[in-house]
């Protein structure tokens, strides 16, 4: 079934001008604002910012994540590993590599625990795959972990900055059943990429959705006025059958106004799931 989640730290105000991050103040009341917006999960975030105080990292956090999500009917499904955009799992030394396998081990027991069926791996920016020898670390890195991801019943969601034809030849390296895509559609626009072509390539293998859109080589624009084609997205997703979740990862609006413009982003997202060639308000 499809479901409209929003990315952790949307519907409280940024800190400390950082444009996504884990909200250390503000996590436990976003899961009554994302009720209140209309959205059925939350994509929990992992990063450095907030390691010392995410709950997730404990037990008791863990009870109080799943009390809140009984609490209003919101869900936390995925988690989305900003930490190794702080510590990429490309670029490093053996020793570092070794410490940060570690970290995303941890991460999918963490996950296992909470009830979390996915964590996204970003390779994109500082994180992306740039030469031959990382992409070949980074199919012997996730072919490593995919063992414990099986176990955990947590799938890893790849989304990178690579090429159609590229990324295609990773996934084909990668057990299909454990390793997906996260398709992010602003990243792609950015990025100059055809979405035809991509979803070409590997819309079969297409699990996860961040809804965003920007500008192409540039940064995050509100929904329909960057250089997405998101009618052209929805619709090739509609005809590949995909049931996905959809995570709004949307340009922030104004502060304090953080619920009606996630309610205003959700709804634009249903336009377009609604029908063939929706274009949105």
């Amino acid at each position: 079934m499809t479901r409209i989640g929003i990315m952790q730290g949307r519907l409280v105000p940024p800190l400390g001008g950082r444009f996504q991050c884990f909200p250390r103040d503000g996590w436990a009341g976003e899961f009554a604002f994302a009720a209140a917006a209309g959205v059925d999960t939350i994509e929990w975030i992992y990063d450095e910012f907030g390691a010392d105080v995410n709950p997730i990292a404990n037990d008791d956090g863990i009870d109080a994540m799943q009390q809140l999500s009984d609490r209003h009917g919101v869900r936390v499904v995925s988690l989305c590993a900003d930490v190794f955009m702080d510590r990429p799992l490309v670029r490093a030394s053996q020793p570092q590599l070794e410490e940060r396998i570690g970290v995303l081990i941890w991460l999918i027991d963490r996950a296992r625990q909470v009830g979390i069926g996915r964590i996204v791996l970003p390779f994109v920016d500082i994180s992306s795959i740039e030469t031959d020898p990382e992409f070949e670390q980074v199919v012997d890195t996730i072919l490593g972990v995919v063992p414990r991801a099986q176990e955990a019943d947590v799938e890893l969601h790849l989304e990178t900055s690579l090429g159609p034809d590229r990324f295609a030849a990773l996934l084909a390296r990668l057990p299909p059943g454990v390793v997906k895509v996260n398709y992010d559609i602003g990243n792609s626009a950015s990025l100059g990429y055809d979405p035809l072509e991509e979803l070409a390539a590997y819309g079969d293998r297409v699990g996860s959705v961040h809804v965003k859109d920007r500008v192409r080589g540039g940064s995050t624009v509100p929904l329909g006025s960057g250089d997405a084609d998101l009618p052209a997205v929805f619709d090739r997703l509609r005809e590949l059958q995909y049931a996905g979740d959809y995570v709004l990862q949307v340009a922030r609006g104004e502060p304090g106004d953080e619920v009606r413009w996630a309610q205003r982003n959700r709804e634009l997202v249903q336009q377009y799931l609604a029908a063939p060639g929706a274009s949105g308000p």
